[in-house]
């Protein structure tokens, strides 16, 4: 008799200890992160935005790092889902060859976070955040340049800016030469983001590496040099989220889904310059589009 009480008091204290783990796991909600610059603050922002306005808890951890830090917090479940790109997930990520064609490289990476990671793709948005090339419309009409092709051939007379690792990135000057044909820049400028566009304005380097979504391309009304062989690979935006979390709150697919179509290459750039260049807080520039899509209920 004594046994069986004994047992029954251990599978109490056991269920209990179970329940009570759940609980503390649960009231922690959805673990919400992102990488750390202007775009994935906002991106952030609205992800955990959307999912509380379906009555879900959620937790930010915003500002992480880079793309290690992020895809390991992920893995480990430290965040249960952020936003991603599709490029960054083939190059980075899964260390794949660069593909041009925006579905094939989000089958790939798809595939492989599913059967590596145990992570799924929710869908991406059309937005494209590629690396690119871009000049003042002054420096574009000056040397006749539309291209990249055509900035190739003129290569001795530009001075370009960009970050210091984009002279040995596969998809940087490397990546350039071996798509375009050897070439030889008047100058490289290795800098932090913030100094491209400024420099580039005085007019103190002819042409600087940006990203497709960076705000100050159209608030500065720069020329983007057309990409005519197709080196950059596509950067759609997705969120990316583990597979058991997925299966315990499934309505978070079709609410970052609603998002998804909304978020066009033109949105985020004057999202991000809603931050960067005017100064204003992520939280509050993602919470104004959200509602203004009817994404948020009004207060």
């Amino acid at each position: 008799m004594q046994f069986l009480r004994r047992l029954v008091v251990l599978l109490l204290l056991t269920l209990l200890t179970m329940l009570s783990a759940i609980a503390c796991n649960s009231s922690t909600g959805i673990k919400v992160g992102s990488k750390d610059f202007t775009e994935q603050f906002i991106l952030g922002e609205m992800y955990a935005l959307v999912l509380e306005n379906q009555g879900l808890k959620v937790e930010r951890k915003l500002n992480l790092g880079g793309t290690p830090v992020a895809q390991a917090g992920l893995e480990s479940g430290q965040i249960d889902l952020y936003p991603e790109y599709t490029g960054t997930g083939l190059l980075t990520v899964i260390k794949q060859p660069a593909q041009s064609n925006q579905k094939s490289v989000f089958n790939t990476v798809a595939k492989a976070y599913r059967e590596k990671f145990n992570l799924v793709w929710l869908e991406p948005a059309p937005m494209n955040n590629t690396q690119a090339l871009v000049m003042t419309q002054e420096g574009s009409k000056k040397y006749g340049i539309k291209t990249i092709s055509q900035m190739v051939a003129k290569a001795s007379q530009l001075t370009m800016i960009g970050p210091p690792e984009f002279e040995a990135r596969e998809d940087g000057l490397p990546g350039l030469k071996k798509a375009y044909g050897d070439f030889k820049l008047k100058k490289f400028i290795p800098a932090d983001p913030g100094l491209r566009y400024k420099t580039l304005n005085n007019a103190q380097a002819d042409v600087a590496v940006a990203f497709g979504t960076d705000g100050e391309i159209s608030a500065l009304k720069l020329v983007v040099l057309e990409d005519d062989k197709n080196l950059f690979p596509p950067y759609q935006v997705a969120p990316v989220i583990r597979q058991e979390t997925l299966d315990q709150n499934p309505g978070i697919r079709d609410a970052l889904n609603t998002l998804s179509p909304k978020l066009t290459t033109e949105t985020m750039q004057r999202l991000n310059y809603e931050v960067s260049g005017k100064q204003r807080e992520p939280a509050e520039v993602a919470k104004e589009f959200l509602t203004q899509e009817g994404l948020l209920k009004k207060p």
